[in-house]
């Protein structure tokens, strides 16, 4: 006998786990008192493009601003670097891992204050605070410096990435989610274009301070300022939120509530804790994270010494990145578009992956083969490598889009991003100074990396199809799914406990 929508809800009210608030979504009190509001879709889109005006372009900026901060020392090491803080060696290599290692030591910690702190100011005060540290990187003069200076910038970004992970599952419905992820996400280009932009300005500076000084103090003081509005504006949870109406709070809430994952729980559970560590989705993410950043130091740290040993001018090591950081912009906004348009029904998030992280292969395969005379054809192989951004990214969706259960949600980003700095802190280190200007290494660990990323994905990709379909013969009826899939997200289940949890492929 098939259930109806209310004798589900009645069952799942009475049941034990109902009993426990802390079980319960922060959110739960209210979406419960406003249950049953109705609402026009025009109003509803009304809503988000409230939404959209107050998150994006705040998440815009302050990604970008994290993601030139954090590669800095690219633009500052063909303008004196090395020589102004006496840097010898693998120095510079080290200064790429440094980072991580502090971005690495700060996931755990930054993913438990990300569920207990308020999320929006807690990102708009570590923005003020990295804004700070990399103005007093001119005042290190040596590698024992500025490697603490690059540690402790990592430390502080950690809470980044997936602050904005989780900020996205908090505010948007999964269709919703890759569009806005790649508006942010894209600023990578731009922050790749806009740096060599700035670069290339600073390399006209003749007076005042070493040029290298200028590119920490402009990067530090725009993030300062931003970080001050972000208190303002970066609101905490949509149940919250002063931008909106009550009215306006009860349908964001509402909307979410589809994704069947909730949306905030303050409350640590190890039992999502374990269940993580046993679920392939989590190791499978984890490998593609490690293997998506090992050949990221190409495209970050060591793009301006690239494009110098290709044989091109001081000059022209900056403002030939913009080609690349045009790419890599295109290419996120296009993916986002295609991902958010087509949805699960043609499975475009994976297919997404897995083209663009293909085109990865063929670029770092040219940089193995092509002989280093052929400068504009490693150039155009370089670019094709930033097409790398598309497939990370969309991974990050899988997070906010697959994974339910707030503790666990928190729990797999941060595995996630712990692959992610052990990709980048092996990365530098395939550069070897004794190789230069060839770095034969570096560009045999991209083809290495991106070829055991392509699988993971693969693997990934047909784990969850196969899982979608067993749940589909087993369910009941789509009525039942959606009602109990909505409530049990709201009580905060995981999507493998919640077996009306269908994966967004």
């Amino acid at each position: 006998m098939i259930s109806s929508p209310k004798e589900i809800e009645a069952t799942l009210s009475s049941s034990p786990i109902s009993s426990n608030a802390s079980d319960r979504d922060e959110n739960y009190e209210f979406f419960k008192q406003h249950r049953g509001l109705e609402y026009a879709p025009e109003e509803a889109k009304r809503v988000l493009r409230k939404i959209d005006l107050q998150l994006i372009p705040l998440l815009f900026v302050i990604y970008m601003l994290q993601y030139l901060d954090k590669n800095s020392i690219n633009f500052a090491s063909v303008y004196g670097l090395k020589k102004g803080t006496n840097l010898k060696g693998q120095d510079y290599s080290w200064l790429g891992s440094i980072f991580y290692f502090g971005y690495l030591i700060a996931q755990w910690p930054a993913g438990l204050a990300l569920q207990k702190l308020p999320i929006g100011k807690f990102l708009a005060a570590t923005t003020i605070v990295w804004g700070g540290l990399l103005m007093t990187t001119p005042a290190c003069h040596n590698f024992a410096g500025i490697a603490i200076n690059r540690f402790l910038l990592g430390l502080v970004e950690a809470v980044v990435n997936p602050g904005f992970v989780l900020l996205m599952s908090m505010w948007y419905t999964s269709k919703e989610q890759p569009l806005r992820l790649e508006a942010y996400y894209c600023t990578n280009g731009i922050a790749t274009m806009f740096g060599g932009l700035i670069g290339y300005a600073v390399g006209h500076i003749s007076t005042g301070l070493p040029r290298w000084m200028y590119v920490f103090l402009i990067f530090g003081a725009f993030s300062i300022t931003t970080g001050i509005l972000a208190l303002w504006l970066l609101p905490d949870l949509p149940s919250t939120a002063k931008f909106l109406t009550e009215r306006e709070r009860a349908i964001a809430v509402d909307r979410v509530a589809v994704n069947r994952q909730g949306v905030k729980n303050h409350q640590f559970k190890w039992d999502q804790v374990w269940q993580a560590a046993r679920d392939p989705k989590t190791w499978l993410l984890f490998i593609m994270a490690i293997a998506a950043q090992v050949p990221n130091s190409a495209l970050t740290s060591f793009t301006s010494i690239i494009v110098g040993s290709f044989g091109f001018d001081t000059l022209g090591t900056q403002y030939l990145q913009i080609p690349g950081g045009a790419v890599q912009f295109l290419t996120l906004l296009i993916g986002g578009f295609i991902a958010t348009r087509y949805g699960s029904k043609f499975h475009s998030r994976s297919a997404c992956m897995l083209f663009a992280n293909t085109v990865c292969i063929l670029g770092s395969a040219l940089l193995v083969g092509l002989p280093q005379s052929n400068k504009w054809g490693r150039l155009v192989a370089l670019w094709l490598c930033y097409f790398q951004g598309l497939g990370f990214s969309m991974s990050l969706t899988i997070v906010s889009s697959n994974i339910a259960g707030y503790t666990k949600k928190q729990v797999t980003g941060s595995l996630l991003f712990t692959g992610y700095c052990v990709g980048n802190i092996i990365g530098p280190q395939t550069f070897k100074e004794r190789e230069a200007p060839g770095y034969h290494s570096a560009y045999v660990a991209m083809l290495v990396g991106y070829s055991v990323k392509l699988l993971a994905i693969t693997v990934l990709y047909l784990y969850m199809y196969f899982e979608n379909q067993r749940r589909d013969r087993e369910a009941l009826s789509s009525e039942s799914v959606e009602e109990e899939g909505v409530e049990n997200g709201m009580r905060d289940k995981t999507e493998i406990d919640n077996k009306a949890f269908r994966y967004v492929l």
